[in-house]
Parts: C-alpha cells; sequence; structure tokens
C-alpha cells in the first residue's frame, strides 16, 4: 500500500484507474487523496459511478469489451488490497478466444485459503487451487490463466466437452498460445484426466 498523500490528487488517481479500464477501489481513492467524506459527492457530481460497495469506476473512461471483469478482480483482493482472483477454466479459454461457450457464470481460481466477509456474487463460480506465477496471464486490470492450464482445469472439472477441449488445444498450438514443451508438461500433470493425456499424445 502506499501512502496517504494529504490533498486530492485526480492525475494520480486516474493512473490508478487506467491501469484497471477505469476502475478503482476506495482504498485507491484514499491513497489518492480523496477523503472518505468526499466520495459521495463525487458520485452525485456525476465524476464517479458506484459499480459496488467499495469499487468505482471513472465516469469519463470509455467503456471496454473485458471491462466488467475488472471489478470482480477487486472483489477478490486481499487485506494488502492485491487481487486473488485469476480468470480460469471456460472463461479463460473464451477470453483468448479458444471457445465460443458462454457459460452463467464466470469462473476464477483463487488461493486455498481465500475468504472474504462478503458473500462470494452470483456472477462468479469460485475454484480453490494454487497457480504458479508462470501459468498467470496479466491482462489490463485483471489476471487470467494460460490457455493449457485452462484446458488442464476444464477437463479436470468437467467444465467442458472432449471435443470442444481439443478445438482449444489445436487451435491454441495453432495461434503459438500453447508450446509443445506445455503439453509435454501436461500429459505429466496429476491433475490432467487419463483422455486428455492421450488427447495431448496425438495433437
Amino acid at each position: 500500500m502506499h501512502a496517504v498523500v494529504s490533498h486530492p490528487d485526480s492525475s494520480q488517481l486516474f493512473a490508478i484507474a487506467e491501469s484497471q479500464d477505469g476502475y478503482f477501489t476506495m482504498a485507491q481513492a484514499l491513497e489518492a487523496g480523496f477523503a472518505r467524506s468526499t466520495h459521495s459527492y463525487h458520485v452525485k457530481a456525476g465524476n464517479w459511478v458506484r459499480e459496488r460497495r467499495g469499487i468505482y469506476r471513472l465516469r469519463q473512461f470509455p467503456v471496454t469489451e473485458t471491462g466488467h471483469l475488472v471489478p470482480w478482480s477487486l472483489w477478490s483482493r486481499d487485506r494488502r488490497g492485491e487481487p486473488q482472483g485469476v480468470y480460469s477454466h471456460t472463461t479463460a479459454l473464451a477470453l483468448c478466444h479458444l471457445s465460443d461457450a458462454n457459460p452463467s457464470k464466470l469462473h476464477m481460481t483463487v488461493p486455498p485459503g481465500f475468504r472474504r466477509n462478503s458473500e462470494t456474487p452470483p456472477v462468479l463460480f469460485l475454484h480453490k487451487s494454487r497457480l504458479a506465477p508462470h501459468e498467470i496471464i496479466q491482462d489490463h486490470g485483471f489476471a487470467l490463466t494460460k490457455p493449457m492450464r485452462a484446458i488442464i482445469d476444464s477437463a479436470a472439472s468437467g467444465d467442458a466437452d472432449p471435443d470442444m477441449l481439443r478445438q482449444a488445444l489445436e487451435e491454441g498450438l495453432r495461434r503459438g498460445l500453447i508450446t509443445r514443451r506445455e503439453t509435454q508438461q501436461a500429459n505429466t500433470c496429476e491433475q490432467s484426466p487419463h483422455w486428455l493425456k492421450e488427447m495431448l499424445q496425438n495433437v
């Protein structure tokens, strides 16, 4: 966490919001010098949009195609303000344009010890697992698992049918989103079901 400045710094707040597709948290606004007592004013004045408890968006910031994913990432932040959730499974495959699946919930992987005082939003389906840094892609304001990890997770959870995952695997290899080294590692991964390992040997 950065030290809280003594006066509002709009440039600092904009820089924070810009890195998160226009969104920011109450804690980040405080760090930029915006006193808690002024937050309601900025919402009423139309400067900020209150997206959900403790999460805002700069009204003038353009809405992007994936911007709606940022608030849920910010919802998953820990006490240090660091987001813990990583979009995964078929959600990650869809974000990489490797799947046409449009599930009703967004799949997100969080650490095994993840806890929140508030209830999990209905739009999220949480999976608990530890992800290695090399399995994660940092996007603009949120993180997602790499395609090979997303395929393994989807196969292990039954989140997608084998035909869809085969297409995602072949397309990922063709586009260079998945490497041969990753398929070899996945073939020895304990999480990979037997049918996926057979598939990996034949691509």
